[in-house]
Formats: structure tokens, sequence, C-alpha cells
């Protein structure tokens, strides 16, 4: 059975949201090439601390959450990060990049802006 973000092993309860994410990922990979599901939840735990330590999300010592920005860029919409010119996520609809930046938000203690066409903001989503 493939595991997401909301239903996962119990083994996984404990890890910080994005490595729970990566691990889920990786989990189901394993268990779509045949592994057994104990093995594949073992591995998958394993590889996904490691990817962790490899990809940190912001520099190390920064401690406050990185807020998210979903604005128009042309006929799109994509999410930057405050303060980052460059693009993290491009969607073709505003509604994608707002569930889409909600979601990082959420893992991450951040709050995401919604912008008008604009450039004004129109909504905000606090998750700290």
């Amino acid at each position: 059975m493939p595991w997401n973000k909301r239903n996962y092993p119990v083994s996984m309860k404990n890890l910080e949201p994005r490595v729970r994410e990566k691990a889920v990922e990786i989990a189901n990979a394993l268990l779509e090439e045949g592994n057994e599901e104990g093995k594949a939840i073992a591995i998958a735990t394993a590889k996904a601390k490691e990817w962790n330590e490899e990809h940190p999300l912001r520099e190390k010592g920064q401690e406050s959450s990185i807020n998210l920005h979903v604005v128009p860029e042309g006929v799109r919409w994509v999410v930057k990060e405050e303060g980052v010119d460059k693009i993290r996520f491009s969607a073709d609809t505003k509604t994608e990049a707002v569930d889409k930046s909600k979601e990082w938000a959420s893992d991450t203690n951040a709050s995401v802006f919604v912008h008008r066409k604009d450039g004004t903001v129109e909504t905000t989503h606090n998750y700290s």
C-alpha cells in the first residue's frame, strides 16, 4: 500500500516532516521495486536522514523560518522564498502555486503571502 503525507508507517512518526516526506517517497519506490515492507521502511528512513544532511533546507545557524510568496510571473504563478529572486516553484494556476506553498510552509512553520496580479498582498497563511 503506498504511503503519503498523512498515512505513513508508525516508525516514521518522529521524523521531521521534510525527512518523513522524503522517507515515504523512497519507501514507496522500494515497494514498487518489490522490496519487503520492513526492509523498505528501514532503508528509506536511513536514506532520508542522509538526504536531509546533504540537502539542508536553509543555511546552518539560521533559525527563523523562510516565508514564501506566491506572485505572478508572466502568465504563470510562482513561489519564491522571501528575499530571494530565484523561483522555487512555477505553476499554470494560482491555486496550484498556493497549494504547494502552503504544504511547504506547513512543513517548516513558515508563512505564505499570496499576492494579487498587481503585486499587493491578497491573503496570508501563517503556520508558525
